[in-house]
């Protein structure tokens, strides 16, 4: 055994929790530079900041929550409020990936708060403006007067939407333009002769599902195709839920001759739901198209000739967490937002 080993400060020292004063010691730089580095504040250089940063992953540093709300009022953590719900593989890895991403290189964290269907949405907002567990919220599956937002903005707690509201003039936001999404949607499934069309929207409350009836309703005065809208499931409901009605309804109406979807996982029940159609009633066999939202690449994994749009949600989250990250530092400038126009329909 080394003299190192026998000695007992030694080993006490290699067990102390690394500190601001490690990092200076270790970067040359003053204490105060240090903490500020680490908080990403705007008078610091960047080289300065990557290289503290660089130290303090490396010796493990991680800060003392308690003492930076106590020196500073701030936690370092951004909340993610997200519904508990069936499409996960649409939206929600996706938007964490990109939030995640973006706050990699500052001084936040990403905390993930969920809320259960049934439960008042209200309340993880309260609990974490309350308890000042976070420096700003992002928040998504936003109503047209979401109380969510109305709370937030009363209290100038920072915050974000993935989606828009009818206050969205005056808060930051990203959203994905539905109404151009089920508008071109349709107008697509009319090029391709399509008359009688089934469609399965988000939940009715929520802001961006009244943007795709809008769009439906507006290309279908146009064309003249019939729309007939699902008010028994919604798009995110689960996917056997989706597969399962799909089939009722084409067994019941031979003239549906269009599928019309509003997410990535309701695109892949109804084109389980067209073939197991075309399977199991062959004598009703006809040809039906599926439209729907791509976020990622299955189209090509299933069916190349599925009509879909693509909706990028992790440039959703990166926007985001750059948007929350402006309304922290800079209060008084105005909210980033961007609504993303859908590319052209694929294929």
């Amino acid at each position: 055994m080394s003299q190192q080993d026998n000695n007992p400060d030694q080993a006490s020292h290699n067990l102390v929790r690394p500190t601001l004063k490690t990092i200076s010691q270790l970067s040359g730089f003053a204490v105060p530079t240090v903490s500020r580095a680490l908080s990403d504040a705007p008078d610091i250089g960047a080289e300065t900041k990557k290289t503290v940063c660089r130290i303090a992953d490396e010796i493990g540093y991680v800060p003392n929550r308690a003492g930076l709300r106590l020196r500073t009022g701030r936690t370092n953590v951004i909340s993610l409020v997200l519904p508990i719900e069936n499409d996960v593989m649409n939206h929600t890895a996706q938007l964490i990936e990109g939030i995640a991403s973006e706050l990699r290189n500052t001084a936040y964290h990403l905390n993930v708060t969920p809320w259960f269907s049934g439960e008042d949405p209200m309340k993880p907002v309260r609990y974490i403006v309350e308890t000042k567990s976070a420096d700003a919220l992002i928040l998504n599956a936003t109503t047209p007067q979401d109380p969510r937002v109305k709370y937030l903005m009363e209290r100038n707690f920072p915050f974000a939407t993935h989606g828009r509201t009818d206050w969205s003039s005056d808060h930051p936001y990203f959203d994905f333009d539905n109404t151009a999404f089920a508008y071109g949607g349709l107008k697509k499934l009319a090029m391709r002769g399509r008359s009688r069309i089934f469609a399965i929207l988000p939940p009715k409350d929520q802001f961006y599902s009244q943007c795709m009836a809008q769009g439906l309703k507006h290309a279908s005065d146009e064309t003249g195709v019939s729309v007939r809208i699902c008010d028994k499931i919604r798009s995110d409901s689960p996917a056997e839920t989706v597969r399962d009605r799909i089939l009722e309804v084409l067994q019941k109406d031979p003239s549906i001759d269009g599928i019309f979807v509003g997410s990535t996982v309701a695109s892949l029940a109804a084109i389980d739901a067209v073939d197991t159609f075309e399977l199991s009633f062959p004598d009703q066999a006809r040809q039906i198209d599926v439209f729907g939202k791509e976020s990622i690449p299955f189209r090509s994994l299933f069916r190349k000739e599925l009509l879909s749009m693509h909706e990028d949600v992790r440039r959703a989250g990166r926007f985001l967490a750059e948007a929350v990250l402006q309304s922290i530092k800079y209060p008084d400038k105005p909210p980033l937002q961007e609504l993303e126009k859908p590319l052209e329909v694929l294929p």
